[in-house]
């Protein structure tokens, strides 16, 4: 089975009145105004899936992680309408707005058939990853219903792009150090942080954690599969494709190019997406 990990979905009503959201949400007015966003339902979502060639067979989907606890909770109710719509493509993940009542709706959320909670935005949400206090009530509720948590994260050199955040590397550790039972997949191959794992404390702080290859194609050449390689990362490397942003065929090229085995291919485009989402018998 290969699964693509990342990929948003916008209610019709966001999609055709954008606007209006993003005069209270300065995060998403940044990203809606790039010449490069793209806005897909789920019907799209689930579409790509079956168009490029049949190249995965599900999608894990989530809504804007919004500041307002109200707009969650709003694209929540969506993702799980569309994943009763279609169960055998779609897996949902929720998004919460720290100290906005977050476990209460992450356990809704979990209680109606969603899998995880994410992809949040520490700068767009305005938390500080690092600080225990900020995080506390959406980690401890993660821990409990032994959910996957998915963060943004990005690499702190090289060109500006509409999304790309002052969150560094150092408070990306802190929150992997201050949440070591939690399973964690940093966004966007969490900005680089991977690269440390050479170190051996990182490497042992970060055993649960995992890096989907979100926008690779705008960051990485194909090197970056053969270094995860060779770093002995494939377990813990997830294909996500950012979809609408990018579609799935986008990836295809550097993939045969990295010089990765069958074996360690199937592991990124499926495998390990399906143990973390515990999947059986597909």
């Amino acid at each position: 089975m290969k699964i693509d990990f990342h990929v948003h979905i916008t209610p019709p009503e966001i999609i055709a009145n954008w606007e209006k959201y993003a005069e209270k949400e300065p995060y998403f007015a940044l990203l809606c105004k790039s010449k490069r966003n793209k806005f897909a339902t789920a019907e799209d979502a689930a579409a790509a899936l079956e168009a490029e060639n049949a190249l995965f067979d599900r999608a894990v989907v989530f809504g804007f992680a919004f500041r307002d606890s109200g707009l969650c909770r709003y694209v929540n109710d969506y993702v799980i309408e569309k994943v009763r719509q279609f169960p055998e493509r779609l897996t949902g993940f929720c998004v919460a707005s720290p100290g906005g009542g977050a476990a209460k709706e992450i356990e809704r959320c979990y209680s109606q058939g969603l899998a995880g909670v994410g992809e949040l935005f520490p700068q767009g949400q305005e938390f500080d990853p690092a600080n225990e206090k900020e995080t506390d009530e959406i980690t401890r509720i993660c821990g409990e219903l032994d959910i996957p948590l998915l963060l943004h994260a990005n690499e702190p050199v090289g060109h500006f792009y509409p999304g790309k955040t002052d969150v560094t590397l150092k408070q990306l550790e802190l929150f992997v150090t201050n949440n070591p039972a939690l399973k964690i997949i940093l966004a966007h191959w969490g900005g680089g942080i991977f690269f440390y794992e050479t170190m051996g404390e990182i490497k042992e702080k970060f055993k649960k954690v995992y890096y989907d290859t979100a926008a690779a194609p705008f960051l990485y050449n194909e090197r970056i599969y053969s270094i995860a390689k060779t770093m002995g990362l494939c377990e813990k490397i997830i294909f996500g494709s950012d979809f609408p942003l990018l579609q799935h065929s986008c990836y295809i090229s550097a993939l045969e190019k990295s010089g990765l085995s069958t074996e360690e291919k199937r592991l990124i485009l499926g495998e390990n997406a399906k143990n973390l989402l515990k999947i059986k018998g597909e």
